[in-house]
């Protein structure tokens, strides 16, 4: 009901080269991440490395300089160390240095307490993870990924057709991977919660990508004498106001949480806040333009008209 845009008349099948160079680009960055990932050289967390989380309570603030000083001197040089707004506790993470945690938590503790004697702290929430167990998680998660990505070319064939399922796992795919290229040069950090997002931000651009797909099979069932193109165009632009107010309207609520929902949540945040403007150009400048090139009928993009019904001459 609400317009942001009115009658929009852009040829976005025109800006293909464009769009083809900018998610090239996205595409290998996100490929060498993926790479790295694989390597164990990108900065995997505690879920997929092994180690500890802590979220320790101060009864006075303490800075994070500080700790970090403390825990560098005791062993524990790579320790991430975040604040939570608002309150005296900090959230420090420590990745596996042994094949064994066991002793971390108590080392940390000892390490906090001699270095802050005179201030009180308590452990609110510690969690520890082995390096096994955090294997078979990443591995768990890439079959996630996979098997998401097959069940959307089944639904989308199914609903439409097959090339309309490739075009859409396609797109999918570079989400995925082009979120996790901007993520790893970010060097944030990949745990199960950006696994998740990742999951969410499939899940979000096929939801995306049906529409326009949807009004662009209108678009050709009604017209028979536009390009391919042409009928593109005008199925993306029918539908423009409407992906942008989606879109706007949920980074309203991720700009929300990125800005006050804490450091445990904020990289999840950040992912789907980049995820989501990844999906709304994907649906628009991938998916579409994959159904001029993908093999099949180009004329009517194997759409046939409906069958009109003859008028009856009076006597």
């Amino acid at each position: 009901m609400f317009e942001l845009i009115r009658n929009p008349s852009i040829d976005f099948m025109g800006k293909k080269k464009f769009s083809l160079a900018l998610s090239s680009l996205l595409v290998l960055v996100g490929l060498v991440a993926l790479l790295q990932i694989a390597r164990g050289k990108a900065n995997l967390g505690i879920d997929f490395t092994g180690g500890t989380a802590l979220l320790v309570h101060f009864d006075r603030p303490e800075s994070i300089a500080d700790v970090r000083t403390a825990l560098s001197g005791g062993g524990f040089p790579g320790a991430a160390i975040q604040n939570v707004n608002g309150t005296s506790d900090l959230f420090i993470r420590v990745k596996a240095q042994r094949e064994s945690t066991h002793s971390v938590t108590e080392s940390l503790l000892s390490l906090l307490h001699a270095r802050f004697a005179g201030n009180r702290l308590t452990i609110r929430q510690s969690t520890e993870i082995g390096p096994t167990i955090g294997g078979e998680l990443a591995g768990k998660a890439l079959v996630a990924i996979f098997f998401s990505l097959v069940g959307f070319i089944l639904y989308i064939a199914v609903r439409f057709e097959f090339r309309f399922g490739l075009a859409a796992a396609i797109s999918t795919f570079h989400n995925v991977i082009a979120l996790l290229g901007i993520l790893y040069l970010l060097h944030i950090e990949i745990n199960l919660l950006i696994v998740t997002s990742l999951l969410t931000l499939a899940g979000y651009s096929l939801t995306d990508t049906v529409v326009v797909f949807d009004r662009i099979r209108e678009q050709m069932r009604r017209s028979v004498r536009q390009t391919p193109e042409d009928l593109i165009n005008s199925g993306i632009n029918q539908v423009l106001s409407r992906t942008v107010v989606v879109s706007l309207t949920v980074e309203l609520v991720l700009f929300a949480l990125l800005i006050g929902g804490g450091p445990v949540i904020h990289d999840f945040s950040l992912a789907l806040f980049v995820g989501v403007l990844i999906g709304t150009y994907a649906s628009i400048f991938v998916a579409s333009p994959l159904l001029l090139v993908l093999p099949g009928r180009r004329k009517g993009l194997g759409f046939a008209p409906r069958k009109s019904t003859p008028e009856k001459k009076g006597i």
